[in-house]
């Protein structure tokens, strides 16, 4: 997707892409938190490391993800119209969501199953499956509830929300008209200068003070839509969304400056700092460093969106020099297309590996390693063979698409639209 014509623009696709991938790398080091957090499992190595990486990287992975659904989400409109952007949006977000619940949900509760199991030491693969699907038989009690695919149900309300807000300003015509001139004007002042990050950091603090933990709550159970989540991804992918009306600012918006970088720095170390005393109530600075953490939550995830942005651009932007038709825009139009699916699909397979590494006397990094690359590897295989060219891969990418990884032998593969 891009701002002309049927391009792609090359960042944009990697920053999705990488979002998505630390999205699994995210779950594979769960099993090596250094307490225990209620996951299916606790691996015999663990690390304080591990618990900063998940910190870090829970504050910004899915922001980035939901600002650049509103800026490609407005570049689909503005190129189809309504009607089409609200077809495919259904066919890409509910079809999944929908479908992959009846599915993952079931083998997530055996990955659960498999996990207490292997503490008394009679771990058993195809029965936990077995009582994983049973567990449907309760239905419809915790229907849609209970998985990582959250994230598309909070994806389709916010985009159902922005298309009535769109449909009621064209409704007032003329005067609709004046106020996205002003709205646009606003926006480009508010991405235009050294404001521009405490402008975005006031209001998402606000947002996280009504979480339950001091950083960004995971609202996985219920359909009752958690009020202080919906504000702050409806905030990334409304800035996305503006940004895509107004491209052009994105470039200096992302400039990898020395005031970017002191500012995430500093925020990850006033929010490392500050976290440790979320479970002292009694502290005599608890409410300091209770708004503390938060604002310091909150610049980091602003942050490391942008940076993130930023690196992506100088890599594989248009800046970075790699011609069209280059293969290295091949790899990254394929990762890009591949990510979808490998993180709808990852967490069964990232939870029975760390369950079968579980007790492996390596360490934890080792370990890590392993489950991640080995998740990847696997889905890889999966998509390029029964979701790349299959009606699968037409729900999830927009229209099939042939091999790369087992393209038939001396055919030639176009490269991805």
């Amino acid at each position: 997707m891009s701002t002309a014509g049927s391009s792609r623009l090359d960042d944009l696709d990697a920053a999705r892409a990488f979002a998505l991938v630390l999205g699994i790398v995210f779950h594979a080091s769960l099993s090596f938190m250094p307490v225990f957090i209620g996951w299916a499992v606790q691996d015999v190595s663990t690390s304080p490391l591990v618990a900063v990486f998940v910190l870090v990287s829970h504050a910004f992975r899915m922001e980035l993800f939901f600002l650049l659904a509103g800026y490609f989400g407005y570049q689909a409109i503005a190129r189809h119209g309504a009607g089409e952007f609200l077809r495919s949006r259904a066919v890409r977000i509910l079809v999944p969501f929908a479908a992959g619940w009846f599915i993952l949900r079931p083998l997530l509760v055996s990955g659960w199953i498999m996990g207490a199991a292997s503490l008394r030491g009679d771990y058993e693969f195809w029965s936990s499956i077995r009582f994983g699907f049973q567990s449907l038989a309760t239905l419809p009690a915790g229907i849609f509830t209970g998985s990582h695919l959250w994230f598309l149900y909070y994806l389709a309300m916010i985009t159902a929300g922005a298309l009535v807000l769109r449909g009621g300003i064209a409704l007032l015509g003329g005067r609709g008209a004046s106020v996205m001139r002003v709205a646009d004007a606003a926006f480009s002042r508010l991405a235009g200068g050294w404001w521009t990050l405490p402008a975005l950091v006031a209001p998402t603090a606000v947002a996280l003070g009504f979480m339950r933990q001091w950083g960004m709550d995971t609202p996985d159970q219920s359909l009752v839509p958690h009020g202080p989540v919906t504000l702050v991804y409806g905030g990334f992918f409304a800035f996305g969304w503006m940004l895509g009306r107004q491209p052009g600012l994105l470039a200096p918006l992302v400039r990898l400056s020395p005031g970017l970088w002191i500012a995430t720095g500093v925020s990850i170390a006033a929010t490392l700092a500050l976290v440790g005393i979320q479970g002292q109530p009694a502290h005599p600075r608890y409410d300091a460093a209770h708004a503390g953490c938060v604002t310091g939550y909150a610049l980091m995830m602003w942050s490391l969106v942008f940076l993130t942005l930023g690196v992506f651009r100088r890599l594989c932007g248009e800046s970075a020099g790699a011609r069209p038709t280059s293969r290295r825009r091949t790899v990254v139009r394929y990762v890009a297309d591949s990510s979808y699916w490998l993180y709808l699909a990852h967490l069964p397979v990232v939870v029975w590996l760390q369950v079968a590494f579980a007790e492996v006397p390596w360490p934890w990094w080792a370990k890590l390693a392993c489950i991640s690359v080995l998740t990847l590897a696997v889905l890889l295989v999966s998509y390029d063979l029964v979701v790349r060219p299959t009606w699968i891969g037409q729900i999830l990418n927009g229209r099939r698409r042939e091999r790369v990884l087992f393209a038939a032998t001396g055919r030639r593969q176009p490269a991805a639209a």
